[in-house]
């Protein structure tokens, strides 16, 4: 985002990272060197997480 406020905490990006097997990636070389396509699944995980959230939350 333009402001530096995300919406995902750091420790979720990450974890969700390491689901993907990108951690290490996005720890030492930046959100930046991970591919386009893992950024993208990183997203389309978050979105599960959430819907499994607010299912669980029902």
């Amino acid at each position: 985002m333009a402001n530096g406020r995300g919406i995902m905490s750091d420790e979720l990006k990450y974890e969700l990272a390491d689901e993907l097997g990108v951690g290490d990636i996005a720890r030492t070389e930046g959100f930046g060197a991970v591919s386009s396509r893992n950024c993208g699944n990183l997203v389309r995980l978050a979105i599960q997480k959430a819907e499994q959230m607010m299912i669980q939350g029902l």
